[in-house]
């Protein structure tokens, strides 16, 4: 029988995309953000994103911290808990332009780290899971503090809007990868929200997946 959009709840409607030089080139992002583009009806504004790899040569060896804060406070506590744990190579604020259908925009911050040595070796964890365990500490334990991705020479950017209005907002096009990934949200049980919106991430892993 024939079912029609907005009679019948679809539980796999997102819009998702992924594209991938198999020889480690880097492209533009102009690319990942067309292809979502096409999928535009298949969001419905509460949320998309992008992961890519391969976008921080200068600092490949560093952890990329990208970072969500609803107000200073929360960026000076996890600081100092970064700054405890982790010998900071640079701390940024992540460019973006300003796009009209984008708001209530966070504090989006990045920091290129890698763990203290006696930090290390006082924790007898290797260092991916020392640096998980850290993750999970500040998505858990800080208010208003939102750890966005935390793979090395990688890094997800994300938020709630349309994704091609994302790709824009985080400029995006000045940046080059060898592998791009890219979501919009369309079903949803739960209100949008930056830090829910897909990649969710972790380490050098990403995922975006269509459905529930």
């Amino acid at each position: 029988m024939l079912q029609y959009e907005g009679k019948v709840r679809i539980p796999s409607g997102c819009a998702i995309s992924g594209m991938m030089n198999k020889k480690g080139y880097l492209f533009s992002g102009n690319d990942i953000i067309k292809s979502i583009a096409l999928m535009h009806d298949r969001s419905n504004g509460l949320g998309g994103g992008f992961a890519a790899y391969g976008i921080y040569p200068d600092y490949n060896d560093h952890y990329a911290i990208h970072m969500f804060y609803n107000h200073n406070g929360a960026k000076d506590e996890v600081e100092r808990f970064l700054n405890r744990h982790f010998d900071i190579k640079l701390s940024e604020r992540i460019p973006t332009r300003k796009v009209s259908s984008i708001k209530d925009i966070p504090i989006i911050w990045r920091y290129f780290a890698l763990p203290k040595e006696h930090k290390l070796i006082e924790s007898g964890l290797d260092e991916s899971e020392f640096v998980t365990r850290c993750v999970m500490q500040i998505n858990s334990s800080f208010e208003g503090a939102f750890v966005v991705s935390s793979g090395k020479n990688m890094g997800a950017f994300k938020a709630v809007g349309y994704p091609e209005d994302i790709g824009d907002f985080y400029m995006l096009d000045t940046y080059k990868a060898y592998i791009w990934t890219a979501h919009g949200r369309f079903p949803t049980n739960t209100p949008g929200w930056w830090g829910g919106a897909h990649p969710f991430t972790l380490l050098d892993w990403s995922v975006v997946h269509n459905g529930e």
